[in-house]
Parts: C-alpha cells; sequence; structure tokens
C-alpha cells in the first residue's frame, strides 16, 4: 500500500513537472501592434509573455506613435511606411472633432461630424493596407518572417490589416480586441440584438425606449456602410490581391482563435458571447507605487481635503483657451488640490492650488489614500484604472469610444458626464461639486471595483494562459462556432420560416379545399334526393 501511495505520488510529481515544463516552454510569438493608447495596454501583454520566457518580436509602420524599441523585451521591425506626421495628422482631425462638438447638440451637427469622419478613417485604413502590402511585397522580409516559424501572431484589429499578414504567414491568431472595422468586436462573432446592445458612439445603455432603439438601428446601418463602402473596399482589394479564395476580412476576424477582450462585465452590459472570448477587463492595472516626493508633498498639503486629478489622454494635449480658463476658475474656488495635465498656454484663471504637468503618474495617483476624483475623457485604460482604484469620475468625452465608456459607468451610478456641447464654468463647478460631494457616486464605484478585483484568477493571468494554450495547441478551431460560414438567411432561419410557411399553407389550402369539395358533394347529393 506504501509502494502504490510512493508510486502514484511520483507519478503525481511527474505530470506536475510536465506541465510546467510544458507552460514554460519558449515560444516565438509576432505582435503586429496598433499605435496610441493601444500600445500601452499591448505593452503589458508583452511585458508578461516576455516573463514567461517567450521570444517576442514587434512589427511596427514607421509612423507609430509612441511605440518604441525596446531590446530588452521584444525585437523591432519597423517598416517604412512613407507617412510623416502621423500624429499632427490625428491631433488637426482630432481639434476639429472637438470644434463641431461643441456646437448646439442636433442632426446636423451630428452629420458634419460623420461626413468629417469618413474620409479620415477611410485614410488611416488605407495607410494600414498599404504597409501591410508593403510587408508582404519585401520578398526579403516576408521570407525572414517565414522562415522564423514563429508560434503565434498577436495584434489589435481596430486597424484589421495585419490580421491579412497573420493569415498569410499562417499563423495562430490572438486579438487583443475591443474594436473592429465595423465597431465593437463581439458584433462580427456573437448574436448582438440591436434591442439591448448599444452602437458606438449612440451614448445610450441596455435599456433603451422605443425612440432609443430606433437611434440604435440607424447607428448599426451606418456602421455597416462604413464597413462596406468606406473601409471595406480597402481590404477587400488587399484579400483580393494575396490570397485565391473568395474572402473578406471579417471572415479572417471570425476565424481567430481566441479574442482578448478588453472588458468585463463589472463594465459592460451583459451581451450573448462566444467559447472563445476571453475577458480581460482591468488587465492593465496594478496597485499604485509611492509618488515622486515633489508630487507627493504637493498631494500631502491638500490636508483632510484631498486632490483631484484631470486629464485628457495622450491625444490631447490641451482644450481650446476659452474653455481651460472656464476650468481653471473653477479649480481656483476648490479647497482641493488639483493636478491637471496640460499642454497649452497657462490659463490666465490659474490658481494657487492647481499644479499644471506635462506628464502624470496616473495609476499611481488614482491609487492614492488621498484622492477624491477623476475628471477625465472616458478612454478605456482610464476608465479601467478608475474602476479598479474605485474613484468616482466626472467625464468629457471627446472622440471615438469615450461617450461609450463614460455611460457604462454612469449608468452604474459612479460618474457624471459633461459633454462639450454643455461644457461651461457654471456646468462643469455643478457636476464636478456633486461628484466630489454626494458620497454615493464613490460607493458605487468602490462597489464595482470591488466586484472587479473578486474574480478567481487575474485577467492578465487569464491573458497569458489562453495566448499560450493556443501556442501549445497550434490554434483552438474548437472553440471557435461555425455559424460564420453559414449564409446570412440560413444564420436566421429564413429559409426554415418560409419553408414552414409554405407548407402551412398548402396544408391549409388543401385542408379547405378537402372541405369545400365533401361540402359540395353533399350538398349535390341532398339536391338529387330532393328532386
Amino acid at each position: 500500500m506504501n509502494l502504490h501511495k510512493r508510486q502514484s505520488s511520483i507519478v503525481g510529481l511527474f505530470l506536475g513537472l510536465s506541465v510546467f515544463v510544458l507552460s514554460c516552454e519558449s515560444s516565438k510569438v509576432l505582435v503586429y501592434p496598433l499605435h496610441g493608447s493601444h500600445w500601452v495596454n499591448m505593452k503589458v501583454l508583452i511585458e508578461a509573455l516576455h516573463s514567461k520566457g517567450h521570444s517576442i518580436t514587434v512589427i511596427r509602420p514607421s509612423s507609430s506613435l509612441y511605440v518604441e524599441e525596446d531590446p530588452s523585451l521584444f525585437t523591432t521591425i519597423t517598416v517604412n511606411d512613407g507617412i510623416e506626421n502621423m500624429g499632427e495628422y490625428l491631433t488637426e482631425h482630432l481639434n476639429e472633432m472637438m470644434e463641431l462638438k461643441r456646437g448646439e447638440k442636433s442632426v446636423l451637427t451630428f452629420l458634419k461630424i460623420q461626413w468629417n469622419f469618413f474620409p479620415v478613417i477611410s485614410y488611416l485604413h488605407l495607410v494600414a493596407c498599404n504597409t501591410v502590402s508593403k510587408i508582404i511585397e519585401d520578398k526579403e522580409l516576408i521570407k525572414r518572417l517565414q522562415d522564423e516559424q514563429y508560434d503565434l501572431f498577436l495584434t489589435d484589429p481596430a486597424m484589421t490589416a495585419a490580421v491579412v499578414l497573420g493569415r498569410y504567414l499562417k499563423l495562430p491568431l490572438v486579438l487583443n480586441a475591443r474594436w473592429i472595422t465595423s465597431g465593437e468586436g463581439h458584433f462580427a462573432i456573437a448574436p448582438s440584438p440591436l434591442s439591448y446592445i448599444p452602437i458606438l458612439d449612440t451614448g445610450l445603455s441596455d435599456r433603451m425606449t422605443f425612440f432609443q432603439r430606433v437611434k440604435n438601428s440607424l447607428f448599426y446601418a451606418m456602421t455597416l456602410f462604413q464597413e462596406k463602402f468606406v473601409v471595406g473596399p480597402h481590404y477587400k482589394a488587399l484579400c483580393d490581391k494575396y490570397f485565391d479564395e473568395d474572402c473578406d476580412i471579417v471572415s479572417f476576424l471570425q476565424e481567430a482563435d481566441i479574442w482578448l477582450m478588453r472588458l468585463d462585465f463589472v463594465f459592460d452590459f451583459p451581451r450573448p458571447t462566444m467559447p472563445n472570448v476571453v475577458y480581460m477587463g482591468g488587465f492593465q492595472c496594478k496597485p499604485a507605487k509611492p509618488l515622486p516626493e515633489d508630487l507627493e508633498a504637493f498631494v500631502q498639503s491638500s490636508g483632510e481635503h484631498g486632490f483631484i486629478i484631470m486629464s485628457l489622454g495622450t491625444m490631447v494635449d490641451s482644450l481650446p483657451a476659452d474653455i481651460a480658463d472656464e476650468i481653471a476658475a473653477v479649480f481656483a474656488k476648490l479647497p482641493q488640490k488639483v493636478i491637471w495635465r496640460h499642454l497649452g498656454p497657462k490659463p490666465s484663471t490659474l490658481g494657487n492650488n492647481t499644479l499644471l504637468v506635462n506628464w502624470m503618474p496616473q495609476n499611481d495617483l488614482l491609487g492614492h489614500s488621498k484622492i477624491k476624483a477623476f475628471v477625465a475623457h472616458g478612454g478605456t485604460n482610464g476608465v479601467q484604472e478608475a474602476i479598479y482604484h474605485g474613484v468616482p469620475v466626472l467625464g468629457i468625452p471627446l472622440v471615438f469610444d469615450q461617450l461609450d465608456n463614460l455611460v457604462r459607468i454612469q449608468t452604474r451610478g459612479a460618474a457624471k458626464i459633461l459633454e462639450l456641447s454643455q461644457l461651461d464654468g457654471q456646468t462643469f463647478e455643478q457636476m464636478l461639486l456633486e461628484v466630489l460631494n454626494d458620497d454615493s457616486y464613490r460607493t458605487n464605484m468602490q462597489r464595482l471595483s470591488s466586484l472587479h478585483r473578486d474574480q478567481p484568477v487575474k485577467p492578465l493571468d487569464s491573458a497569458v494562459f489562453w495566448i499560450e494554450y493556443v501556442m501549445r495547441n497550434k490554434g483552438a478551431p474548437h472553440l471557435r462556432t461555425k455559424a460564420y460560414r453559414m449564409p446570412w438567411y440560413s444564420y436566421h432561419s429564413v429559409d426554415v420560416t418560409l419553408f414552414l410557411l409554405s407548407t402551412a399553407a398548402v396544408l391549409t389550402f388543401t385542408t379547405v379545399a378537402f372541405i369545400r369539395w365533401v361540402c359540395c358533394r353533399a350538398c349535390g347529393k341532398r339536391k338529387v334526393k330532393n328532386e
């Protein structure tokens, strides 16, 4: 009996060690990131994979913003995309969008914003497609990528051209995702009823009135238009150029092995999902580190009143001067200290309690015990960090998904939203004081923080596990639904419905005809008898 136990222990130990060795085996990962704030969370995944011993290669366009070389983490391949001043181009577009949003909120304003947005988004996707084409056409580079025999291709599908490169290299595909060419990623792979799943930029929640559902449907139609006619032709040309079969970019996305979604259902509204979707909302969040001495001294000088931070993200250095002056005047009235990331001209109304900075350790400030509120633009990273640390938010959405991110926490009573068309000193002061003085905002956000942290596995650990899972198993096709291979009429059972209706109609017609025939014969017999 003891011998049997020892043998079982040895077998158990061997299996444990074999799993350990298997999970720690070094693999090669090719990463094609998206720049800007998307790079911030992609780098977190790269750092986690590097810490597990995997070899990382990052291939990037020369115009990428913030994607800097780091030989200690990864090997870099830079492709000259011929684009100069991408940052200036995006900044100019953002400023135009903000100016339009400052105007009166109306259907005409919305149409102007969309009219200006379509050529911009078309240009960005065209650049992405041309860059991938350059990579494939570079025989030396593409041979190098093929000879490396990578185990996995990891990319952000918001600029979806990289997916074509992964398909060309025939690599297992993992997506660090939330957005795709047609809006939110779930719409490509999971049932997405418009009755309770809001479309990007609608500002709607999962509880909609009739007219809100009408609005949601119209926005969805606009999303389909963008996918089909604005960016679709660029991807169609790219696919037709390098693949013989009839294909499109959406089908390539649907064949991804794993979708790492940068959200969870503490943040997002509940919705249908799929087995190959892994939720890693807040995976980039971490406990706060000590502040630099100068910032710590400033924060401590706030006393019992605490402090506020304000940041509108990396792409927006400053607000228009008149708005900045009104915000600074409101800050000057507060008993709290304020740390404000502002790179524009110094506001004339700036108070002694406000510190202007070019950069701030946002996560560490949000995790400080004296933090009272976060004035933010509503980017995904900032909202997730606010949830993680339980800090209420006053949101000033500017572009892209920011309004929708803020709606999700406002619906849960943890934030207020102040749109640019409403932004003036009086409204800003009123909403900020409400967030500061109404304890329900902090209580609700801390509840979200508690829910977010109450998980069996940390989001980052889960993400790394599934990336390694795909590498170990050379893909994960068993987790993918085959629904996307079905024609639309089969997917929605239109053909089955028509068949059943036709059958019912034939049966009804036959039954009625038979009854009429029987009645006619009966009437005929009675007539003969009477005669």
